[in-house]
């Protein structure tokens, strides 16, 4: 992104999100208020920022007296009220930033940060919980850290995701943003996703300032990245969150990852979205603590020791038909050969997970050779070029068939990845407009196609 370009972003960004709260509820005093950048300024320091830098940032870290395992999940370690920033600019509208105690993929207390924003319009009755899909393994990435005026590449996606935003701060929804893949970037871990979702709005609720409440409705909203957050989030709740889940309307989702190991196999060779999959391996395996590079040949190693503090950005387009066997020992060829890789996929499958128990639509894109993406592997099929359409319609069919009939599915044959968000989106604001109105849900079940298996991987038979 040239520096023109980045300036006239955050000029439209800006403008969208300053209209969707109030500056005169928000709006920092002007003489305490630091001296705004220009948008060319903005931009030339979005260009010189180094993307791989870490913070200084003591807010970040738990440094009280008490063992984090003293705290209860979504409790409220530090607070924090500065200027929304849109790639790097100030704007007139203010965050409230929480560090609370959550729970890792282990199981083990961890700390983690949620941005709250609030709507003039807005009463504390009725929030989104959006889910972002930065997709990084750099925690400096994350919505955040955006929103507090860091600058790096793969931040730029937090920053865009403003404009998403906007509107629903405008219909008089607060908002919360948590950062869904915790501080040390556990890329699609998605149990980790959702318990940092769920005590994020644990803690929204718990601090004072917030406007936020017990009483408050919350609906779940994500694509892609987010869209993993939000239905780990939506799955785990009754058992994890049981108040969080009496206060959710609903989750609205599209571009999901289901089963992982089905995903690696369809982007195997891809053309663009194959940097995915070392990236999921490794922020998998940081996840559960897994040495993932025992099992790689000098290229792997290479290859994951470029992203292993990568984003999405860095990722797409970047190895064009690379595949699994070109990275990893011959003896290794079949993934499911590394025990260690089977017993993680399994747990971070969906198809393992809880059903959930408030109303969910979900979207699907089904057109991935747009983005070169072209296998169709047995038992797999296809997909939007990341995701697999089988998958998720499979994971639908399982929710209707375990007690949840207020399921609504769409799958969009002609719109890839990057083209189903765009049509999603709107739609999905409306669907969660009629949750919050307390109109009925519709339901797709009993008319969603059949999709793939979503059991358990099993361990290669090896000699």
């Amino acid at each position: 992104m040239n520096r023109s370009t980045a300036g006239l972003l955050a000029v439209a960004v800006v403008t969208a999100l300053t209209v969707g709260a109030a500056p005169t509820a928000w709006a920092t005093p002007a003489e305490a208020r630091p001296a705004t950048a220009t948008p060319a300024a903005a931009a030339a320091a979005a260009a010189q920022t180094d993307s791989k830098a870490t913070t200084s940032d003591p807010f970040y870290r738990y440094d009280g007296s008490e063992p984090l395992s003293s705290y209860a999940p979504g409790d409220v370690l530090k607070k924090r009220t500065l200027d929304y920033h849109i790639l790097g600019i100030p704007t007139p509208v203010k965050a409230v930033q929480l560090l609370y105690r959550t729970t890792d993929a282990q199981g083990r207390p961890s700390a983690n940060v949620t941005t709250v924003v609030r709507s003039h319009r807005g009463d504390g009755s009725k929030a989104v919980s959006y889910q972002s899909f930065y997709d990084s393994l750099d925690p400096e990435d994350g919505p955040s850290r955006a929103i507090a005026g860091k600058v790096t590449l793969g931040g730029i996606i937090a920053n865009v995701e403003s404009i998403v935003m906007a509107p629903l701060l405008l219909k008089g929804y607060d908002l919360v943003i948590p950062d869904t893949e915790g501080q040390t970037a556990e890329f699609a871990a998605g149990p980790a996703y959702g318990t940092n979702t769920l005590d994020s709005i644990r803690a929204s609720t718990r601090a004072e300032g917030t406007g936020l409440h017990g009483g408050t409705r919350f609906g779940l909203l994500g694509y892609s990245g987010g869209a993993i957050a939000t239905n780990w989030a939506a799955a785990l709740a009754p058992a994890y969150a049981p108040e969080v889940n009496k206060q959710l309307v609903g989750f609205a989702e599209a571009g999901l990852l289901v089963a992982p190991a089905h995903n690696l196999k369809y982007v195997d060779g891809s053309l663009v979205w194959n940097g995915v999959m070392p990236m999921a391996v490794i922020g998998v395996s940081r996840a559960y603590g897994i040495d993932i590079k025992r099992y790689l040949n000098p290229k792997g190693i290479a290859v994951f020791d470029e992203l292993e503090h990568g984003s999405i950005v860095d990722a797409l387009g970047r190895y064009p038909g690379m595949t699994w066997k070109d990275l990893v020992q011959p003896q290794y060829k079949d993934p499911n050969s590394i025990p260690a890789f089977v017993d993680a996929v399994n747990k971070v499958n969906l198809g393992e997970a809880a059903t959930p128990t408030v109303p969910g639509f979900i979207g699907q894109g089904n057109a991935g050779v747009l983005e070169g993406t072209f296998n169709r592997p047995p038992g797999i099929g296809t997909g939007d070029g990341v995701m697999v359409a089988g998958d998720v319609r499979a994971l639908a069919n399982q929710y209707c068939a375990t007690g949840n009939k207020s399921v609504k599915y769409e799958q969009y044959n002609l719109l890839s990845h990057f083209g189903a968000m765009p049509y999603w989106t709107p739609r999905a604001m409306s669907w969660l407009d009629d949750r919050f109105a307390g109109k009925a849900a519709p339901t797709s079940c009993g008319r969603i196609p059949a999709g793939n298996s979503l059991a358990p991987e099993k361990p290669a038979v090896t000699n």
